[in-house]
């Protein structure tokens, strides 16, 4: 009844537009008030204490400086200068944009780890370029909205920050490396549809008629930002620096090449950048804090007991347990963020992830890129809607573009839920 009641205030209170953080907070708090009417009144103790153990943790100190990183680079312009790089590579013909608008998403996930920094950065440059070489609005801002959702597999990603301190044995150099693969496999799955609905449909015929960059300046032009992602995970590896030690250095660095080297902020820009980075770290850190009280309620209470009990006994297996739960959190992911999901589920999860033996790491990339989907699948996908905010569209004339992407990066997913070696190859052979 306590557990029932829990939820039930947590979705009414999510219905009635309060913020997912008070919904949280406020759902765990009557669950421990109800556990505790018989007894002392100072078990709500643990609420304050729970807050605090929730983001009492030294990996979380790297979600913020990410954070800025996305923030540096946004401004920095490198987007720009990757996707020239890009063209040169690729060359001008029909559908080679929306490759180069996911290569350049890619590179970019390498340093921020941000989907809504990305989509902002990349689209900034591309849902232009793409207009002007005739691709249409729409499906420009799919393409960039759906790119940007490679990010949170692409290391560093802020959403495996996240998803390490809520389960054991799922270290964050372990999920890093994990999701290199699924990453460029998702990033594989969204060029083969992009490149092909643009030549069947004739998309960017003005492509071939627009100027071809140098090779050789548009490679030096874009070294700076070709090294970041050099630098972050090759320092990771070589042990120059933990994980969140390379947040620090990331933002050094994005700082550095925006002022000194680029010049394309100054002093000034500096206040926008800190305090964007600031709301938007202090919204995930509260949310956090507060879903540390969820998590308590969940776990002590033991109120996941009888779901993985009906689970085990309802003779699905291990296979069919997968199937409905990532099913459910495709649906999930619709409406709302990767880390808001996390913190709501993982409590719930993590209990059936030790019934069924699942591996933690190979876990958390497939339930990654589930999420992934969610966001640029609509009515509501934070990439897709800053994507379509920047495109000046509304975000249902993209479902006719956006439904064979989400199709295709599925079934990527799929791949890597029948084929857990595609994630755990690397991390395996890296010793993690």
């Amino acid at each position: 009844m306590i557990g029932f009641t829990l939820f039930m205030m947590f979705i009414a209170l999510m219905l009635a537009g309060v913020p997912i953080g008070a919904a949280l907070g406020l759902g765990g708090v009557v669950a421990i008030a109800w556990a505790n009417t018989d007894s002392q009144w100072w078990g709500l103790l643990a609420a304050p204490q729970n807050m605090q153990a929730g983001i009492a943790k030294y990996p979380l100190l790297a979600l913020p400086m990410f954070v800025l990183v996305g923030a540096i680079f946004e401004r920095s312009g490198v987007a720009q200068r990757l996707v020239d790089f890009a063209v040169a590579c690729v060359g001008r013909s029909a559908g080679m944009l929306p490759m180069v608008a996911v290569l350049v998403a890619m590179l970019l996930g390498g340093i921020s780890g941000s989907g809504p920094a990305t989509a902002a950065a990349v689209g900034g440059v591309m849902i232009v370029a793409m207009a002007r070489a005739g691709y249409p609005t729409p499906f420009s801002a799919s393409v960039v909205g759906a790119a940007a959702a490679i990010d949170i597999l692409i290391p560093p990603s802020i959403a495996f920050v996240v998803y390490s301190v809520s389960v054991p044995g799922a270290s964050v150099p372990a999920l890093f490396a994990a999701g290199m693969f699924p990453g460029l496999l998702a990033g594989l799955a969204l060029i083969v549809p992009a490149v092909w609905l643009s030549r069947r449909h004739g998309y960017g015929t003005l492509e071939c008629d627009l100027p071809r960059p140098p090779f050789w300046a548009s490679l030096r032009r874009s070294s700076w930002g070709l090294a970041a992602p050099v630098l972050i995970l090759g320092g990771m590896r070589v042990g120059w620096f933990t994980p969140t030690e390379a947040a620090a250095v990331a933002a050094a660095y994005g700082l550095f090449v925006g002022m000194v080297v680029h010049r394309s902020m100054g002093w000034g820009d500096l206040y926008d950048i800190f305090r964007v980075a600031t709301e938007t770290s202090a919204v995930i850190m509260v949310v956090m804090a507060l879903a540390g009280i969820f998590a308590y309620s969940v776990n002590t209470l033991g109120l996941a007991d009888p779901l993985v009990h009906a689970v085990r006994s309802s003779g699905i297996g291990s296979a069919g347990a997968l199937l409905v739960l990532l099913a459910l959190l495709l649906v999930v992911g619709m409406f709302l963020d990767g880390v808001s999901i996390f913190l709501i589920f993982l409590p719930l999860l993590y209990p059936l992830m030790l019934a069924f033996k699942w591996d933690p790491v190979w876990f958390g990339v497939l339930l990654t890129m589930v999420i992934a989907i969610g966001q640029f699948t609509p009515p509501l996908a934070v990439n897709l809607m800053v994507s379509c905010r920047l495109a000046q569209v509304r975000i249902e004339t993209t479902i006719p573009h956006v439904s064979w992407l989400v199709a295709s990066f599925t079934l990527a997913a799929i791949a890597v839920a029948l084929m857990p070696q595609i994630a755990l190859w690397l991390p395996h052979v890296l010793g993690y």
